[in-house]
């Protein structure tokens, strides 16, 4: 055997027990669109444990983009839950609640029966970068009453990098935000060429999403914006940084949702007449989702509705 052959290192095969879930890209409104990347839900998998919506997004030069301007608009049936890489984004809610989102904090809003809120880049913001997520509420918990929760994690170091746990519990940190249903939510750095070994819950299904580096997931390599999934029965996830930079990844877990949801623009119900009442309701300015003070502009009107009824949704177990 030659030299050049005994030097030669065998790329590992992807480990079948890890599903990669590309990512689409999605514009957001008018002719200066910021284009997201959108990993959940789509036709293969639904939703990883109550996670039912992944955007990813940035880094966006809001100088050519605009950055971000959503108008009022409604929810229902779920929790958004905002994570900002770099910016700051202006929020308003028809609780009463004018917050920030910044870097490294974790903003939680419930929708329950009825929510409105504003999105807004600050005029401070150069660069705008994240993820925007949702949570599904399940069947006895989706009326709830509105809220809204804050929390700044602080960093954890791993034994090759940080972590960053805004819920539930990883590398012996606990986020104070409650749930509805068990999930895990962190942001994860690792240094160049650092593999990390997890601990994490069997009963969990998880998602890594790739934000920046050349990464491992077990034995399979994702790219930027891939999600990779793994299905619920592993007591640890390792994950191996390849390349010469730092990686950044977001952490995404829970016990699957064995429920179906319906879910059209901004509501989660259980069926079509729960979605074509949510939208009766907003065109009609109920008390059910409240007025956002402070916008300076008008309301999101909700587009028509389907020709066809929607119907419910799920993972297939």
């Amino acid at each position: 055997m030659s030299t050049a052959e005994t030097d030669l290192v065998p790329t590992p095969a992807a480990d079948p027990r890890v599903e990669v879930l590309p990512a689409r890209d999605v514009p957001l409104g008018g002719p200066r669109a910021m284009t997201v990347r959108r990993t959940l839900p789509q036709r293969s998998r639904s939703m990883i444990g109550a996670w039912c919506f992944v955007d990813h997004y940035g880094p966006d030069d809001v100088a050519s983009t605009g950055g971000m301007d959503v108008a009022p608009h409604p929810h229902t049936g779920l929790q958004t839950v905002s994570w900002l890489f770099t910016g700051e984004i202006e929020h308003r809610d028809s609780l009463g609640v004018h917050a920030y989102v910044r870097p490294g904090e974790v903003n939680l809003m419930t929708s329950g029966h009825g929510i409105a809120h504003s999105e807004v880049s600050t005029p401070a913001t150069t660069v705008l970068h994240g993820v925007q997520l949702w949570v599904a509420l399940p069947e006895e918990h989706r009326h709830t009453a509105r809220d809204f929760r804050h929390h700044a994690p602080r960093p954890v170091a791993l034994d090759g990098g940080e972590a960053r746990v805004f819920l539930g519990t990883l590398a012996g940190d606990t986020s104070p935000v409650p749930t509805f249903t068990p999930l895990l939510g962190a942001e994860l750095s690792l240094r160049p060429r650092a593999t990390v070994t997890l601990d994490v819950d069997a009963a969990f299904e998880h998602g890594l999403l790739v934000d920046s580096g050349d990464v491992r997931l077990l034995d399979t390599p994702l790219r930027p914006a891939d999600l990779g999934y793994v299905a619920p029965g592993r007591t640890t996830l390792t994950l191996t940084n390849t390349g010469p930079t730092d990686a950044r990844l977001v952490l995404l877990g829970g016990t699957p949702f064995e429920e179906q949801i319906v879910m059209w623009w901004n509501f989660i119900g259980r069926t079509h007449e729960d979605i074509a009442r949510a939208r009766a309701d907003w065109q009609a300015a109920d008390d059910r989702f409240g007025a956002v003070h402070g916008y300076p502009g008008d309301r999101l009107p909700a587009p028509e509705l389907p020709g066809t009824p929607l119907k419910p949704r799920g993972n297939a177990r």
